[in-house]
């Protein structure tokens, strides 16, 4: 039977044999499992099967399934794009928000934080394919706004976030992988303590860790195909 467990170990035995082909420890990269419009019963088998970092992107609906797992150590990603209206519920709710693209939504998110859980961590999501539906920073503005997002209280910049264009060619997966890394790098070397690069997904995890991921977010090959059902936005 394909369950959870022997798709979560089947992930895993990718993420390895990847890091093997790069020269990198598997311990050095974190499996986001990204469970948006999955019931919580799922996200519970996965952290049965050892899982323990899931990612989520529609705001209103992802609390409701954090609340039913609260009895779990588990630690929440919002992973999607963010609504002003919805910084209060991802402050209040997550450790870690990948797709910060513009100062004032990094700014609602460190009023908003709660002074009595740790700082919020935060990668800013930039465009690398340039496409005109995506979001995210444009890579000559990512410097200026990381530098800003790095300034503010109760959030910690700790990377860069992208999700390329699809694509079959694993030369083009790998460049735009690569020119997240080489921006990250730039930033580090100007002063910013930039320890992650949030990028791969199922399709193309293999060129992301070749090109120094450090999280991969992972859906489809852990969970299945995603259930057509109605959502809030968020």
């Amino acid at each position: 039977m394909d369950t959870i467990e022997k798709r979560l170990q089947a992930v895993k035995s990718r993420i390895a044999r990847a890091c093997a082909a790069a020269g990198r420890d598997p311990r050095d990269l974190v499996l986001v499992a990204v469970s948006k419009t999955f019931p919580a019963d799922a996200v519970r088998a996965a952290h049965a099967a050892g899982q323990r970092d899931f990612g989520e992107n529609h705001a209103q609906d992802a609390v409701a399934k954090i609340d039913a797992l609260a009895d779990l150590d588990l630690v929440w990603h919002f992973i999607g794009p963010i609504q002003s209206n919805k910084t209060r519920t991802i402050a209040a709710h997550f450790a870690w928000v990948h797709s910060i693209d513009r100062l004032t939504i990094a700014e609602r998110l460190a009023a908003q934080r709660p002074g009595q859980v740790p700082p919020l961590q935060a990668c800013i999501q930039v465009n690398v394919s340039g496409e005109a539906t995506k979001s995210g920073v444009a890579p000559a503005e990512a410097p200026a706004l990381a530098r800003a997002v790095a300034a503010l209280p109760r959030l910690q910049l700790r990377g860069l976030m992208a999700i390329p264009e699809p694509t079959d060619d694993p030369a083009l997966q790998r460049r735009r992988f690569e020119s997240l890394r080489d921006l990250r790098d730039r930033l580090a070397a100007d002063g910013l303590a930039l320890d992650t690069l949030s990028m791969g997904m199922s399709d193309d995890l293999e060129s992301a860790i070749a090109a120094g991921a450090t999280m991969v977010r992972v859906g489809t090959a852990i969970f299945g195909a995603r259930p057509r059902v109605a959502t809030t936005t968020g």
